[in-house]
């Protein structure tokens, strides 16, 4: 804790605060909600003066287990298993974690205040006055995961990839990031001026997390369980969630909990998709050889060679080993017709080949990422970007090269 910080509680022994606050009675419990800013060091020391004030048994805070352990060890993201993230699927979360991580590193070097200081600060005092902790929020993963389908298939590429320039290519943090920030967290303002335009997209980011808050709540610490709960979260939620303890407060709040943590299953014809892409191509071959031989050929090579140059181009941007931009173009044109595996896994798997990340990779991915160049310099941060782009490339080519094959048979 900083001088300033102690400072400002020094000056606030009456219990005066700086944030707005909300107070809840439900039976035999008080819940006190603190609506506080992330990005100030005013509702940190606010957090602490409330806390020492002793007024409380319980303190709730706005996080979950995820970024609790991410406060606690912020070199977490880089200590992973890459090729397990790869195996899973989970590369295009990670590389967004990232970049939001990376605004929030642009944010902390520019306004000397490190987000989330009042969520420490939470920790902290709450175990330096041994009270119960609670954690509330709903995983940072599945909110992302429910933003992505909760959104029409067609805006999903165009958001997430606004969501990774955006973090990603802006060098300064404007003075209107840094005010959002202060009614929400590093999620809630990178999509903020969507949110407000889409109804998709505030669903899962905002009012669902008041009533996920409300739920955890409703199990963690339900009326009577405590006397007096001190719930931090950040300003933007406060009124929600205060709106519904007063409405009612769940008595089996699990199986509602569940289902807002639940992801809906892909399609089945989303799942057959790709089968049936790779259906349609094989049957396109045999078309084209029972007509004429060359014509078979003709297609062959044409699907061989958009499909590998299109991905091995891809990893090229991403400034893949030669042996990787080269691997990459063999099997991109026979993975797009095996829906078990995919271009990007193969090309990931032969960079970490043949460029191992180092422990310096590791130990300066959070700050490396935080630049454009930072992302192809760091061996972590660029075999993400070989996995997506080379997948980008396949797809690319599966379909370029799919229609070149309609035309050349039914055109």
């Amino acid at each position: 804790m900083t001088d300033s910080q102690e400072s400002v509680i020094a000056e606030r022994q009456d219990g005066s605060t700086s944030g707005p606050r909300r107070v809840v009675q439900v039976g035999d419990t008080r819940y006190t909600l603190l609506g506080t800013a992330h990005v100030s060091a005013e509702s940190a020391a606010d957090v602490r003066t409330m806390i020492r004030s002793g007024d409380y048994d319980a303190v709730a805070i706005e996080l979950c287990d995820s970024r609790r352990q991410s406060l606690a060890n912020p070199d977490a993201m880089g200590e992973q298993d890459l090729f397990q993230i790869f195996r899973q699927g989970k590369a295009g979360m990670v590389a967004a974690s990232l970049a939001l991580g990376a605004f929030q590193q642009r944010l902390a070097e520019q306004s000397g205040i490190e987000p989330g200081a009042e969520m420490r600060a939470a920790l902290e005092e709450s175990r330096r006055s041994g009270l119960p902790l609670v954690l509330i929020d709903r995983d940072v993963g599945v909110t992302l995961k429910r933003i992505y389908h909760n959104v029409p298939w067609w805006q999903r590429f165009g958001l997430f990839s606004g969501l990774l320039g955006s973090v990603m290519s802006r060098q300064e943090v404007s003075a209107a990031d840094i005010e959002r920030l202060k009614e929400g967290d590093v999620l809630e303002s990178t999509f903020s001026e969507f949110a407000a335009e889409s109804k998709n997209l505030y669903v899962p980011l905002i009012t669902e997390r008041d009533r996920y808050m409300v739920l955890r709540l409703a199990e963690e610490a339900p009326p009577g369980r405590y006397r007096h709960v001190l719930v931090v979260v950040g300003a933007g939620h406060m009124k929600g969630m205060a709106e519904q303890l007063e409405a009612e407060v769940p008595v089996s709040p699990v199986a509602e909990r569940q289902q807002l943590e639940d992801t809906p299953p892909p399609s089945k014809l989303w799942k057959a998709l790709p089968w049936l892409i790779t259906a349609l191509v094989l049957t396109g071959f045999a078309i084209g050889f029972s007509r004429n031989t060359d014509l078979g050929w003709q297609l062959v090579i044409e699907w061989f060679l958009i499909n590998g140059v299109l991905s091995g181009a891809a990893t090229l941007a991403a400034l893949a080993h030669p042996v990787t931009v080269i691997a990459t173009f063999f099997a991109a044109p026979l993975t797009s017709l095996n829906p078990t595996i995919g271009a990007g896994f193969v090309a990931a798997g032969v960079e970490l080949y043949m460029r191992k990340p180092k422990v310096r990779d590791f130990s300066t991915l959070r700050h490396d990422v935080t630049e454009l160049k930072g992302w192809w310099r760091n061996r972590v941060s660029r075999t993400l970007l070989v996995f997506i782009l080379a997948t980008l490339g396949s797809a690319a080519g599966t379909w370029i090269a799919g229609f070149r094959i309609a035309g050349a048979l039914f055109g």
